[in-house]
């Protein structure tokens, strides 16, 4: 299997940096109307792909379980000092490119402000798929490269890079902003149909937030985010996607997770790690947070 970049927030205070400190109240809470309109009523299981350190958690309510996945450990002990320990959450360390569940495992997932860290978008958004049932909600956010800031700019001569070609543009290692036309193009090849889309953020601007009041800004962008589905102009873009199609049959009914060496279900739980059964990697346990990086 390749082996893919990934771009790890380990020891990273991301959450208060950027979030509680950042001034970003106007992004978090934009993205926050766009989840409500966008997340189903509720389900059994949910996947949070990129869940950090558990920011947006919280809002994704009626679930019985939600799975939080993070590559990094450090993000994820926030989140359990965020949301604590009890059986609703489950903490995964986990490459997305090599995802340990079964296969239709999950009826909702996420994954906000994660696929611009992903080299290879469409590779990921497979896994996604595979893991989801037939009929299971599926909302992205992604980082749109189309939007009014980079289109003056590439105008006005300040930027290289064409804010209407298709490609992805890496504008720092391993942070990139796609085509809208793309991301809808690797959604249907991974087995998604779009049912809705919202533009997000159409404000973001350090001068617009520094004189306007910030519930002014998030009512505004409230109002027009429902134009997603004529334009997208917005830095940020989130979609509902419905899982077409047929999806694998779980191995084993009783474990949700599967070997991301080779594939198996059969994983036994020896305390502080489990072991697969077929090719003896163990993944770890601790504190609660399950490790399947690389086999301990």
């Amino acid at each position: 299997m390749t082996k893919h970049p990934v771009c790890n927030y380990e020891g990273s205070d991301y959450q208060v940096s950027f979030w509680d400190q950042g001034n970003r109240a106007y992004e978090d809470l934009t993205e926050s109307i766009a989840l409500k309109r966008l997340m189903p009523k509720g389900g059994r299981l949910l996947l949070e792909l990129g869940a950090g350190a558990g920011r947006n958690t919280s809002r994704y309510v009626g679930f019985d379980r939600i799975v939080l996945l993070d590559y990094s450990i450090t993000q994820l002990k926030q989140a359990q000092e965020r949301l604590g320990k009890s059986g609703h959450f489950l903490f995964v360390a986990a490459d997305i490119y090599r995802l340990p569940f079964q296969d239709g495992v999950f009826d909702a997932a996420t994954m906000i402000r994660t696929l611009h860290h992903m080299a290879d978008a469409p590779a990921a958004l497979r896994q996604v798929r595979n893991v989801l049932q037939p009929n299971a909600a599926f909302i992205l956010e992604y980082a749109n490269k189309r939007h009014i800031k980079a289109i003056l700019r590439y105008w006005l001569g300040k930027q290289e890079w064409n804010p209407f070609t298709p490609e992805p543009v890496e504008f720092v290692d391993l942070n990139f902003d796609f085509h809208p036309k793309t991301v809808a193009s690797w959604l249907r090849e991974a087995g998604f149909k779009t049912d809705k889309t919202l533009t997000v953020s159409h404000f973001r601007h350090a001068l617009l937030k520094r004189y306007i009041p910030t519930a002014l800004l998030v009512s505004l962008d409230a109002a027009a985010q429902w134009t997603g589905d004529l334009w997208q102009l917005t830095p940020s873009v989130f979609t509902r996607n419905r899982a077409v199609g047929g999806t694998g049959i779980a191995e084993h009914a009783d474990t949700i997770f599967k070997c991301p060496g080779c594939g198996s279900a059969s994983l036994s739980d020896k305390d502080t790690c489990l072991q697969c059964a077929s090719c003896s990697k163990k993944w770890g346990l601790v504190e609660g947070i399950y490790d399947f990086r690389e086999p301990v």
